[in-house]
């Protein structure tokens, strides 16, 4: 479905510009829906806009035809994601914007939910609507990357986060690691965990550490994300941190059959949901683990882990994104750990390679950011 550019004008990507702009404000709040705005012009001037705010609520091209109004016949909607045509929480968006009259709808991307995939395209060329696809799709296709994830494969989106030295130590050889990062990266970490449904460590954090994985921001709403603790043999204390609190979150703590009975009976009690899973030599299977917290509609993960799990889960071909935010400190040490362990590769000739890598400063530290490519490219970590 591919246009001719020639067709798009510089007018075009301005207005889809705002429409993605409007889908941001939203980031952390729709899930397990779409990051969509609307903006709806007639005769060169803006006279509707809106965005979806939260999963069940109206979505962004019905907020902008309300705005609009009768003003809306005749004009041009443009919106980041193809219209729906389906039946969910709210009735299709496409029956609307076929009422209103609007003249041409320019979208940045179709929809990957089989449920609408073309579907809502169809709906609007028949009914004798314009409809130019593909506009900023890239932009758009970023801004959803966890929503195409999730709604294509079932696995939510997991990113990598890690904090450390310019030499990779993501603490001392002593294990003391408070802080790396300055107070700016740290408070960005939270905006991160407020953009995804869940925060997963493994077990050696939990004893070492005894985290919270609250989201603390000093301004705006905040939700808490699901907790999630990959502890093979249930040594979670009922007590820690992320199993007492804060109240409104809740926490999911993933075992083998390995786990003793009355371990996971006390986490239960506890408040804890207990996932039994497959074993991968002793430990927990990380793309069982991904399809389970999949099937429980958990769209995006934040992996806060140590060395050893973050390179099961990149072994699994898990991860998809991993953002480093790196301090200008050396802490030295050959026994200090890396944020990626494991055996490794033997030949650098065979290292994962990143692609699309950005930078970005926070204070003192920056930020590294890279995706992988797909799953097949981690192969080589395997032990």
């Amino acid at each position: 479905m591919a246009i001719d550019r020639t067709d798009i004008s510089n007018e075009d990507e301005r207005y889809m510009r705002m429409a993605l702009s409007l889908a941001k404000k939203a980031t952390g709040w729709t899930s397990p829906n779409p990051l969509v705005g609307a903006v709806i012009v007639k005769d060169g001037r803006i006279v509707g806009k809106g965005y979806h705010r939260k999963a069940g609520e109206r979505h962004a091209e019905i907020h902008a035809l309300n705005e609009a109004g009768h003003l809306a016949r005749g004009a041009t909607l443009y919106v980041n994601l193809e219209p729906c045509c389906h039946h969910g929480r709210t009735p299709p968006c496409t029956e609307r914007v076929i009422a209103a009259g609007i003249s041409r709808v320019v979208a940045a991307m179709e929809d990957p939910n089989p449920l609408v995939a073309g579907k809502g395209v169809k709906a609007l060329k028949e009914a004798g609507i314009r409809v130019d696809l593909n506009v900023l799709r890239d932009e758009a296709m970023a801004l959803n990357g966890i929503f195409i994830k999730y709604i294509t494969t079932g696995r939510p989106f997991v990113t990598l986060k890690a904090a450390a030295t310019m030499d990779g130590k993501i603490s001392t050889w002593t294990g003391d690691s408070k802080w790396i990062t300055g107070e700016t990266a740290r408070a960005y970490v939270h905006r991160l965990r407020l953009r995804h449904d869940a925060v997963m460590v493994g077990i050696g954090t939990v004893l070492k550490d005894n985290p919270h994985l609250a989201c603390r921001l000093r301004n705006g709403k905040v939700k808490q994300p699901i907790r999630i603790v990959v502890d093979s043999k249930a040594r979670t204390p009922p007590d820690a941190n992320v199993i007492k609190g804060p109240t409104e979150a809740r926490t999911i703590v993933a075992v083998t059959q390995a786990a003793p009975p009355d371990r996971i009976d006390r986490l239960s009690r506890a408040g804890a949901q207990v996932l039994v899973l497959e074993d991968d030599r002793g430990r927990v299977d990380m793309v069982n683990l991904a399809e389970e917290l999949g099937r429980r509609g958990i769209t995006s993960v934040l992996l806060e882990g140590g060395g050893d799990l973050n390179a099961s889960a990149i072994a699994a071909g898990i991860v998809d994104k991993v953002m480093v935010f790196m301090a200008p400190k050396i802490a030295g040490g050959s026994m200090a750990p890396t944020f990626v362990e494991g055996p490794g590769v033997e030949f650098i000739k065979d290292a994962i390679a990143l692609t699309s890598p950005k930078i970005r400063r926070f204070g003192e530290d920056i930020l590294l950011e890279a995706y992988f490519k797909k799953p097949s490219d981690v192969n080589v970590m395997k032990a």
